[in-house]
């Protein structure tokens, strides 16, 4: 985690890709100070600190997402995605709620290896090219060395060291790219058969691929790759030996139930407790599920026991029809930070084009730019845009920031379709363009409803 970064610095950061929507950024900056501050702590009050989760109030495409996408990459912490919606009572239908652990940590083993693979790498190509310098020339007692297997004659005397050593240079020059070599590699013997398993399974925590894979022979194969194909298979496999396992899988568990970040989206679309039947009779089963992985429990996965006392869950919906009221009081008690997200208007749909460090205009420009086309958007047009996007919304659903992309699309489309055919031209967007592109679509609402 990025320790030296004060709240400040963090909405800072968080202000390079999300307009607006400051409250949110404050409440989410403090949170991830928490964390750090926390470590701080004496092991016996340590554990006691429980994190402050958050609840997000606001309309869809307004930024809940990405201002907790964005935080998890700051923080370079485990973060996943999941919607309350899929997660129902067990044996009525959806999955169990322990599976964003098991997701969590599968997602934290793999960012853990994939950091040890960093700092290994230049052992691995080590290891790897002295393989590949086996494999183009391998040692035989009492044979000479064939001229042709190298690029320049070698005399019949020469020593194998400096026979090596010559290829070690042919083969760092790239002179050796395309020879093929054969190469040993190793597969699985997995049956074909597919396996369909019901709700309990995901309970008992048993992953039937992996037991089968222990189980069954491995089977060697054979290959005629050129070098740079097999270069890059050895790499990896070499990578791969390198890497601890164990160290590395506790490494991430320790990071899930440390610095661990799970978004629970559309936490609206379960909140309510009228007894009604049929498809609603889950959803305060699925709140009763859910609590105990938020208050703090400890959940089997393939890797070990995982905590989740100490992991940060922000949850966001748009509470149009329930509220934070309407959820069970238990879970209300866990979600203590609650924080409401501005609608947008037209100057953040300003601000949305042209501002963040991945602006919508920068993209079609730099798109169309390989090309070879030269887009400018003049101010009007982005005046423009932003006014076509917020009255779309205000006719139709409000989808917030996401019209943009169906408003550029649309007012893109020729260009794009003929991009290819005229490399070298320039093309100035403005206002009146936009209006000749888009004014016969908002004139007909019902045709801009189904378009825009």
């Amino acid at each position: 985690m990025s320790d030296s970064l004060t709240p400040a610095q963090i909405v800072a950061e968080l202000d390079r890709y999300i307009v607006g929507q400051d409250r949110a950024k404050r409440a989410v900056a403090v949170a991830l100070r928490n964390r750090w501050r926390r470590q701080s702590l004496p092991g016996e009050l340590r554990d006691e600190v429980a994190p402050k989760n958050i609840i997000m109030i606001g309309p869809t495409g307004v930024g809940k997402t990405e201002i907790a996408r964005r935080l998890a990459r700051l923080a370079q912490a485990p973060f996943l995605k999941v919607e309350a919606s899929k997660y129902t009572e067990i044996g009525y239908v959806g999955r169990d709620v322990e599976s964003m652990i098991r997701d969590l940590t599968e997602l934290a083993v793999n960012m853990v290896k994939a950091e040890m693979a960093k700092t290994v790498q230049e052992k691995a190509e080590q290891h790897a090219e002295e393989r590949l310098l086996d494999l183009l020339l391998p040692r035989r007692a009492g044979e000479p060395f064939p001229s042709e297997r190298t690029l320049e004659p070698v005399a019949p005397d020469a020593s194998f060291e400096a026979t090596r050593e010559k290829l070690r240079g042919h083969l760092r020059g790239g002179k050796l790219d395309e020879r093929l070599v054969e190469l040993e590699t190793q597969q699985q013997a997995m049956p074909m058969v597919e396996i369909f398993s019901g709700q309990g399974m995901e309970e008992m925590g048993i992953n039937l691929k992996d037991m089968l894979s222990n189980m069954l022979p491995t089977r060697t194969r054979r290959r005629r790759l050129r070098v740079v194909e097999a270069r890059r298979h050895l790499i990896q496999e070499e990578t791969q030996k390198l890497i601890d396992v164990e160290e590395a899988v506790s490494q991430a568990i320790r990071r899930v139930e440390n610095s661990g970040i799970i978004f629970l989206d559309e936490l609206d679309k379960v909140a309510g407790r009228e007894g009604t039947h049929g498809p609603d009779v889950s959803r305060e089963g699925v709140q009763r599920d859910l609590l105990p992985i938020v208050e703090g429990s400890t959940v089997t996965t393939k890797y070990g026991m995982v905590r989740t006392d100490h992991i940060l869950f922000i949850a966001a919906g748009a509470f149009h029809v329930a509220k934070p009221s309407d959820l069970i009081p238990e879970l209300q008690g866990r979600f203590p930070i609650r924080v409401e997200l501005d609608p947008l208007t037209k100057p953040d749909f300003v601000r949305i084009l042209t501002e963040p460090r991945a602006a919508l205009i920068r993209q079609y420009v730099e798109l169309l730019k390989t090309e070879r086309v030269d887009v400018t958007f003049t101010p009007d047009a982005i005046e423009a845009i932003a006014e076509i996007a917020m009255t779309v919304n205000s006719h139709t659903e409000n989808i917030g920031a996401r019209r943009l992309y169906t408003v550029m699309e649309k007012l893109l489309e020729e260009i794009s379709f003929a991009a290819p055919d005229m490399p070298g031209k320039e093309v100035t967007i403005d206002a009146g363009y936009v209006q000749a592109r888009l004014a016969d679509i908002m004139k007909d609402e019902d045709l801009s409803r189904y378009i825009l």
